[in-house]
């Protein structure tokens, strides 16, 4: 039957509009763009930096509390971004270890406070120096924990930034030079996942046939054919690499690659010694310097180095004022407890013998919750669609 128009003649019936299309002639907002991945790594490695600067379990409690308000608050829905909980219960790990190694090893923390006493095992002479059981005190135990939760603190603060920045994008914003470096890295990240999802499912097809899915037997038979589907897809995949050009460079002069690798090595051996005059608890003043020297060369070097590389990036991800403030606060949470470390530094590194409850330092605290800020400036994560919905009619 035909329809009909307002007329009542009989026409074409004209197209309804689907649910939620906004009217002809009302413009349709763009969506915001997500935050560019390196601006995320940046601010957690801040975080991070800040975290091995201070054994205050009251500021480690509120960087870690910090960082877990920003990845609830803008984590997007997608499968890497699980990836969270999984560091969470590795710091929890570490924090148990470290407490059961000062129980049973002892603590070099001498200590007046005795919680119990363990049966001490003799060791011979040429382990002089290490003890199993004795007494264990509250100062070895508070020792212990403060530096397990720094190492805790850190922990998470990079699996933030594992759930908050995507992989595959974070790859088409390395440097020219590191991208098939890169390329190997994300393979090698995304390989045990897709090993984990093929067990789970070839245990449940395993459960749904009666058969069983645990044992020897089980796993020898579960084994072989995510093995099997691994070197399939590994094959796969370096077809098309290999099909997309992976691998092929461009002719550069002799002179421009040795050019190239001093300033990269040169650059990295800087960086590495900066970092580790920062982090040190002596006397490290030489370590600024030689930090921003090293990412000079380095920078110089992966700049020329990328001249080798003969691939384009399609629309890539643009380093707007967003992403320079959610760098720059993570950047000013580690700037601000470094200075806070050489102006107090008994603020930030509570003792233990004797042993006194911690006190929370206010102006390091405030710096702390600068890290706040890209849960503010930040597009709020896009809502996960459900497969299962259809649309309404």
């Amino acid at each position: 039957m035909r329809e009909t128009d307002r007329s009542g003649r009989p026409g074409l019936a004209r197209p309804r509009p689907e649910r939620g299309t906004p009217p002809a002639g009302v413009p349709v907002p763009r969506p915001r763009r997500a935050l560019h991945p390196g601006a995320w790594w940046l601010w957690a490695l801040a975080l991070g930096t800040a975290a091995t600067r201070t054994t205050n379990p009251l500021l480690l409690a509120l960087l870690i509390t910090v960082s877990g308000y920003v990845v609830a608050v803008r984590r997007p829905h997608t499968p890497w971004a699980r990836s969270y909980g999984a560091f969470v219960k590795l710091a929890a790990a570490v924090l148990v270890l470290r407490l059961a190694f000062a129980i049973v090893l002892g603590s070099p923390i001498p200590g007046t406070h005795i919680l119990f006493t363990l049966p001490q095992v003799p060791l011979p002479d040429w382990a002089q120096g290490i003890r199993l059981g004795g007494r264990v005190t509250a100062e070895g135990l508070a020792f212990a924990l403060y530096d397990a939760l720094r190492l805790a603190a850190l922990l998470i603060c990079v699996g933030a930034a594992n759930a908050l920045a995507s992989p595959s994008r974070l790859l088409k914003s390395l440097p020219g030079a590191l991208y098939e470096l890169g390329v190997a890295v994300v393979v090698a990240l995304t390989f045990a996942p897709h090993l984990i999802a093929d067990v789970r499912r070839l245990r449940a097809a395993r459960r749904l046939r009666g058969r069983p899915d645990k044992g020897v037997r089980g796993l020898v038979q579960v084994g072989l054919p995510v093995l099997e589907g691994a070197l399939e897809r590994s094959v796969s995949l370096a077809a098309a690499m290999d099909a997309r050009g992976y691998g092929r460079t461009a002719e550069v002069p002799t002179a421009v690659r040795r050019t190239t690798a001093a300033l990269t090595l040169g650059g990295l051996l800087g960086v590495c010694a900066g970092t580790y005059g920062l982090l040190t608890a002596a006397d490290g003043s030489y370590g600024l310097p030689v930090l921003l020297a090293g990412l000079a060369s380095a920078l110089a070097g992966l700049r020329l180095g990328g001249r080798r590389s003969v691939r384009t990036r399609y629309r890539p991800d643009p380093w707007d004022a967003r992403a320079w403030l959610v760098s720059a606060s993570g950047a000013a949470v580690a700037a601000l407890l470094i200075l806070a470390g050489s102006l107090d530094p008994g603020s930030l590194d509570p003792g233990v013998v004797p042993l006194e409850p911690p006190t929370l330092p206010l102006w390091p605290a405030a710096a702390v919750l600068l890290g706040l800020l890209p849960a503010f400036v930040t597009p709020a994560p896009e809502a996960a669609r459900d497969p299962r919905k259809e649309p309404t009619p």
